[in-house]
C-alpha cells in the first residue's frame, strides 16, 4: 500500500495519526449490466467525497491499496474459493460468470470483482499492520465488496472475501507485531456469520456482533446469530451475539448494549487491538436495515471503544446502503479518531423493552465466562423503556427522499434481502395491498402438532412462547385471535422426524404425510384465521428471509392447491413445512395445512433424515391440545402419539 496524500506537516495536523485506505479501483466491481443494486460503487465514493469536503482527508495519511496475497486469504478461505475469486473476472469465465454468481446467496460478479476483492482484503491488512506497528494510531478502510458474511468456501450477502477475518489472522500470525488478543466488534445490522465461524474455537479473538435477528428470520436467516451461540471448545464464551427482536433500534438501544455487555467484557478481555466491522446499515434511513442509529450514536460507540487497546482501532466498511447516512456516520467516526473530542449530540431517553430483554438474556448466557456479567441489572434501570413506534420514517425526516429514491431503483426488485414492512413505512406501500386483500379472506388452518394446543398456536398470532419452546415467536401483523376453533379427523398419517429443531431442541417433531390413506387417521385442530395471518404463520413455521413485500400464499396459490391437492412454496423451500396441503372445505371455507414435501417422505423412509420420537416437552404440548380440545383422554392421547412415533412409514 502506497501513501498518496497526507497533511502538510506534523504541527498543523492532529496529534492523532489516522490512516484512510481508499482506492477507486474497487468501484470497478458492480452489477454485470449496471443494474441498480444496494451494494454499488457510489457507497465508497460518497464516503470519500464527504470526508474530502469536510477536510478530513487532509488531516490523515491517505493510502492507495495493493492486493492481498493468497497466503493471507487462505488463512480464512479454502483453496477452491480463493481460486474461484482470483479467476472469476478473467475472460474464460465470461460465459458462465452470471450462472456461477446465481448459485450463491445475494452475490453478483463482473470483470472487476476479482481485483476489488483482493484490494479490499489488502487494504484492511495493510492499515491493520500499520496500526499494530504504531505507524498509525488508528485507521478507516473504505472498502468494498464488504466481507463479514463470506464463509470458508462460500461468498454470500454481497461479500466475496472476509476482509476483517483475514486481517485478524494476519495480525495474530505475524508474531513480531505483538498482537495476541483481538476484539472484533461487528455493528453492521446483519449478523457477521462468516467472521463468527472463522473464530468459533479461537480464544485469541473475542467476536461481538449486535444485529437484527428476529428469531432467525432476518438476513442471513439462521440460528447462527442467536445469543446462545457462544463459541466452542477453547473459544467458548468468546463469541457474543446481541440479537435484536425487532427493527427500529436506535442510539439508546445500542449504547445500552455497549454499557451493559460490550464495555465490561472488553475491559475484562483487555484486547491488544480492536477491529470494527463498520457496517452503517443500522443508520437512520437505511433501506435494508430498518434501524435508527444516528451519526452521534456511531460516534459514541466508537468513542467508548477508544479507551481500550491504547486506541489501536481499525474500522473496515461493511454494509450501509443509504449514501447520505453512511457518509454522515463515517464522518462522525473519523472525527472521533482524529480528535477524540467530546461528541456533540443526544440520544432518545430509553431503550426498547425488547432491548432490555435481549441484554439480560445475553448476560445470563455469558456470565459463566465473564464474571463482569454475573450481577443482575437493577429493575430501576430496566424499567426505563420506550415503546416501538409504528412508523420509522416520515416525510419530515431529512433522509426520507434519499431512501425513497433508492427504494424505487433498488429495493423492490431485490428479493433476497428482507425489508421489514411491519415497521418500515416505505415498504408498506408494497405490502399493504396484498395484506388488505387477504385480510378479508378466511381459511381454516388445520394443525396436527404442537399448534393443536391453543396457547401454543397463539404464539404465532400474538407473539411470545410457552413452556418447552426454546425461543419466542414474533407473531402476526394481525394479532386478532381465531374467529372459531373446531376439530376434525382426516385420513392422513401422523409421524415424528428429525433429530432436533431450533424451537423444541432434541427430539422429533410432527409431520403429516401429504397423501391420504383410508386406513390412517389424524386428529387436527382447525383455526379460522385470515389468509393474511396464514401467510405470517407460514413464514414463522419455515423461518425464512422472504421479504413479505408480496405474500407467500395468495389467491392464485389457493386455487392451485384446490386443483392439485397441494402446492410447494419455493420461496421458503429451506423450511420443513413449505408444502401447503388442501384438505377440503368446511362451512364453504377451505381447509389448509402445511407439512413436508414427498421427497422428504422418501428421505425419512430411507433414513437419510431420521425418524425420532418427540421430546417430553413437545409430546406434552400435543397431549394438552388433544385433551383440552376434548378429543381424547390423557391416556388415549399418549397412546395416539406413541403409535404415531413407532409405526413404520
Amino acid at each position: 500500500m502506497e501513501a498518496v496524500a497526507s497533511g502538510s506537516d506534523g504541527a498543523s495536523r492532529s496529534q492523532q495519526r489516522v490512516g484512510i485506505a481508499y482506492d477507486e479501483r474497487m468501484c470497478r466491481h458492480h452489477t454485470p449490466d449496471d443494474e441498480p443494486h444496494p451494494e454499488n460503487p457510489n457507497r465508497i465514493r460518497a464516503i470519500w467525497n464527504k470526508l474530502q469536503a469536510a477536510g478530513i482527508t487532509q488531516r490523515c495519511e491517505v493510502l492507495n491499496a495493493k492486493e492481498a496475497e493468497d497466503k493471507y486469504i487462505l488463512s480464512v478461505h479454502g483453496k477452491s474459493h480463493v481460486d474461484l475469486i482470483r479467476n472469476i473476472s478473467s475472460k474464460q469465465f465470461n460465459s458462465r460468470r452470471n450462472r456461477i454468481a446465481s448459485k450463491f446467496n445475494s452475490i453478483y460478479l463482473n470483470e472487476g470483482s476479482s481485483e476489488a476483492a483482493y484490494l479490499a482484503a489488502g487494504s484492511v491488512i495493510e492499515v491493520a499492520k500499520r496500526v499494530a506497528k504504531g505507524e498509525l494510531d488508528s485507521a478507516f478502510a473504505i472498502v468494498r465488496p464488504p466481507g463479514h458474511h463470506a464463509e470458508h468456501d462460500e461468498a454470500m450477502g454481497f461479500c466475496l472475501y472476509n476482509n476483517v477475518a483475514i486481517a485478524t489472522n494476519f495480525l495474530l500470525n505475524e508474531k513480531e507485531l505483538g498482537i495476541n488478543k483481538i476484539l472484533i466488534v461487528d455493528w453492521d445490522v446483519h449478523h457477521g456469520n462468516g467472521t463468527q465461524k472463522t473464530f468459533w474455537k479461537d480464544p485469541r479473538v473475542l467476536f461481538f456482533s449486535v444485529h437484527r435477528h428476529e428469531f432467525g428470520s432476518f438476513y442471513p436467516a439462521s440460528d447462527d446469530g442467536d445469543y446462545t451461540m457462544v463459541g466452542e471448545g477453547p473459544g467458548a464464551g468468546y463469541n457474543i451475539n446481541v440479537p435484536w427482536e425487532n427493527g427500529q433500534c436506535g442510539d439508546a438501544d445500542y449504547l445500552a448494549v455497549w454499557d451493559h455487555i460490550l464495555i465490561p467484557v472488553a475491559k475484562q478481555f483487555n484486547p491488544d487491538m480492536i477491529l470494527i466491522s463498520a457496517g452503517f446499515d443500522a443508520a437512520v434511513g437505511d433501506p435494508l436495515g430498518g434501524c435508527r442509529v444516528t451519526p452521534y450514536g456511531y460516534a459514541m460507540m466508537l468513542k467508548k471503544l477508544m479507551d481500550f487497546a491504547r486506541g489501536k482501532i481499525v474500522l473496515a466498511l461493511e454494509g450501509g446502503y443509504n449514501v447520505t447516512s453512511i457518509s454522515n456516520s463515517a464522518l462522525a467516526c473519523m472525527e472521533v479518531l482524529l480528535d477524540d473530542k467530546t461528541v456533540a449530540g443526544s440520544t432518545e431517553a430509553y431503550p426498547f423493552e425488547s432491548t432490555w430483554r435481549v441484554i439480560q438474556a445475553v448476560r445470563q448466557e455469558l456470565k459463566a465466562f465473564w464474571s463482569v456479567l454475573a450481577d443482575e441489572l437493577p429493575t430501576k434501570l430496566t424499567s426505563q423503556k420506550a415503546h416501538i413506534p409504528q412508523i420509522l420514517i416520515s416525510s419530515s425526516d431529512s433522509e426520507a427522499e434519499d431512501v425513497e429514491e433508492l427504494l424505487q431503483d433498488v429495493i423492490r426488485p431485490l428479493s433476497t434481502l428482507r425489508v421489514d414492512e411491519d415497521h418500515y413505512v416505505l415498504a408498506e406501500s408494497a405490502s399493504v395491498s396484498w395484506r388488505s386483500v387477504l385480510s378479508k379472506i378466511d381459511i381454516w388452518y388445520a394443525t396436527f402438532g404442537s399448534n393443536m394446543w391453543n396457547p401454543r398456536f397463539l404464539c404465532y398470532i400474538e407473539g411470545g412462547q410457552v413452556d418447552g419452546m426454546q425461543k419466542p415467536c414474533s407473531g402476526s401483523m394481525d394479532k386478532s385471535p381465531p374467529k372459531e376453533i373446531l376439530w376434525k379427523t382426516f385420513p392422513h398419517r401422523l409421524f415424528f422426524g428429525m433429530e432436533s429443531t431450533r424451537m423444541w431442541g432434541l427430539g422429533g417433531v410432527a409431520f403429516l404425510h401429504p397423501e391420504s390413506k383410508n386406513e390412517d387417521i389424524v386428529h387436527m385442530c382447525l383455526y379460522k384465521i385470515t389468509l393474511e395471518q396464514f401467510n405470517d404463520v407460514l413464514l414463522q413455521e419455515n423461518v425464512s428471509s422472504y421479504d413479505m413485500s408480496s405474500p407467500l400464499f395468495d389467491l392464485t396459490s389457493l386455487d392451485c392447491s384446490k386443483e392439485k391437492g397441494s402446492i410447494d412454496l419455493e420461496a421458503v423451500k429451506n423450511g420443513w413445512y413449505h408444502n401447503v396441503v388442501y384438505l377440503g372445505m368446511e362451512q364453504d371455507i377451505p381447509i389448509l395445512t402445511m407439512t413436508c414435501i414427498m421427497s422428504d417422505i422418501e428421505n425419512f423412509k430411507s433414513g437419510k433424515v431420521p425418524l425420532r420420537a418427540p421430546s417430553e416437552d413437545y409430546a406434552n404440548t400435543l397431549i394438552r391440545g388433544l385433551v383440552e380440545g376434548g378429543q381424547l383422554s390423557e391416556e388415549e392421547a399418549m397412546s395416539y402419539i406413541k403409535d404415531a412415533a413407532t409405526k413404520p412409514l
